[in-house]
C-alpha cells in the first residue's frame, strides 16, 4: 500500500481550519475552567464541611464520569426539559460550540482545583507562619503570598492539564463540531486516505503539545528562579 501525502498538502488548509476551532475551544475552557477553579479550591482546603463538601461533590463527580458523558449530557440532556428550551439560557445551550465549552469548562475546572489545592498545601508551613507573625489577615495571606507561591508550584501539573484537555478536544467532534479530529473525519469521508489524514493531524496535535511544555518550562524557570522546587501529584485523568 502506497501513502499519497498529496492529499494532505491538498486539504491542510481545512485542518488549520479544524486547529483554530481546537485552540479557541482550549483556550477558553482553560481559562474559564481556571477561574472557575480557584474558588473552589479555596473552599475545598477549608475545614468546615459545610463550605468543603459542596466543592468534594463537585470534583468528585467531574472527575469520576467520562467527558463524553458529560458532553452528551449538556448536548443532549438539557433540550429535554421545557423550562430550559424557554428560558434565556437556551440559544447558548443549543449551540453545539456552547455545549462543548460548558463541559470542557466544567471537567477541566475538578481537575484544576485539585491541582490548585495540592499546589496551596504544598507550600512549607514555616512561610504560612510568617506571614500570620507579620500580622497579614487571611486575605492579605493568600492574595500576597499563597497564591503567587502557589502559581510558581502548580506550572509543570497545570501544564500537563492543558494538553490533556487539548487531547479531549477531540470529544467535540461527537457533537457536529468540526475541530480538528472532526475536519480530520470529514477529509476523510471524502478522499478516504485515513492514515494520512490522521497522520498529519495527529502531527498538528503533537506541535502544539511541545509549544505548550516549551512555553510552560519557559514559565516556570522564570517565575521559580528564586525559589526552591516543589511538586505536587497530578490528578489522573481517567
Amino acid at each position: 500500500m502506497e501513502l499519497d501525502f498529496s492529499v494532505v498538502i491538498e486539504y491542510f488548509p481545512r485542518l488549520l481550519s479544524g486547529t483554530w476551532m481546537t485552540m479557541k475551544l482550549v483556550i477558553l475552557s482553560i481559562v474559564l475552567g481556571a477561574i472557575v477553579a480557584l474558588p473552589i479550591a479555596l473552599a475545598r482546603i477549608s475545614k468546615n464541611p459545610l463550605i468543603s463538601g459542596g466543592p468534594f461533590a463537585f470534583i468528585f463527580f467531574f472527575r469520576g464520569t467520562p467527558l463524553l458523558v458529560q458532553i452528551f449530557l449538556v448536548y443532549y440532556g438539557a433540550s429535554q426539559f421545557e423550562a430550559v428550551r424557554e428560558s434565556f439560557i437556551w440559544p447558548v445551550l443549543r449551540e453545539p460550540f456552547w455545549c462543548a465549552i460548558i463541559a470542557f469548562t466544567l471537567n477541566t475546572s475538578a481537575y484544576t482545583a485539585e491541582i490548585f489545592r495540592g499546589a496551596i498545601q504544598a507550600i512549607p508551613e514555616g512561610e504560612v507562619e510568617a506571614c500570620k507573625v507579620m500580622g497579614m489577615t487571611k486575605v492579605q495571606m493568600y492574595r500576597r503570598i499563597l497564591l503567587p507561591r502557589a502559581f510558581g508550584i502548580v506550572l509543570p501539573a497545570y501544564g500537563n492539564e492543558i494538553i490533556l484537555m487539548l487531547k479531549a478536544s477531540a470529544l467535540a467532534s461527537t457533537i457536529t463540531l468540526l475541530d480538528l479530529t472532526g475536519m480530520a473525519r470529514t477529509i476523510i469521508a471524502r478522499t478516504y486516505t485515513p492514515i494520512e489524514i490522521f497522520l498529519a493531524a495527529g502531527a498538528i496535535y503533537l506541535v502544539i503539545s511541545i509549544a505548550v511544555i516549551y512555553i510552560f518550562r519557559l514559565v516556570e524557570k522564570r517565575q521559580n528562579r528564586y525559589l526552591g522546587t516543589l511538586s505536587i501529584k497530578v490528578p489522573d485523568k481517567g
